[in-house]
C-alpha cells in the first residue's frame, strides 16, 4: 500500500469513527476524543491535530454541521451534529469497513 493510499485509509476511518460517535448525540471535540477512547477501550486516542482537520473536511463535504454553545461548565465550544447526508453516508461506510476488515483477516489466517 503506497504511504498515499494509507494515508487516505486512515482519513476514512477517522471519518468513520466521527460519523458514528456523533451518530450517537451531538458533541464537542473534545467530547468526541473522549467518546471513541471509550468505546475502544482506550485502543484508540484521537488527537486533535487530526481530529479538527477531519471535523472541517466532513462539514466541507456536508456530512457534519457545527453550531456555538455553551457547555455544562459554562465553556464556548463548538458542538457537531451529524446532517442527513451524514446518517445516510453511515450505513454504507461500516459496511465498506467491514468487508475491508473481513478480507484483511481473511488474508492474515492464510499466510
Amino acid at each position: 500500500m503506497s504511504s498515499r493510499s494509507s494515508a487516505e485509509a486512515l482519513r476514512g476511518t477517522l471519518d468513520l469513527l466521527i460519523l458514528k460517535t456523533l451518530s450517537l448525540e451531538p458533541m464537542h471535540g473534545w467530547g468526541i476524543t473522549q467518546r471513541i477512547r471509550d468505546l475502544s477501550e482506550g485502543v484508540l486516542d484521537v488527537n486533535q491535530g487530526s481530529l479538527y482537520p477531519a471535523l472541517q473536511r466532513l462539514e466541507g463535504k456536508g456530512l457534519v454541521t457545527s453550531d456555538w454553545t455553551t457547555t455544562e461548565n459554562n465553556r464556548r465550544a463548538r458542538y457537531y451534529r451529524l446532517t442527513v447526508s451524514g446518517q445516510a453516508e453511515l450505513a454504507p461506510e461500516e459496511e465498506s469497513w467491514r468487508r475491508h476488515v473481513e478480507g484483511v483477516s481473511l488474508v492474515l489466517k492464510a499466510v
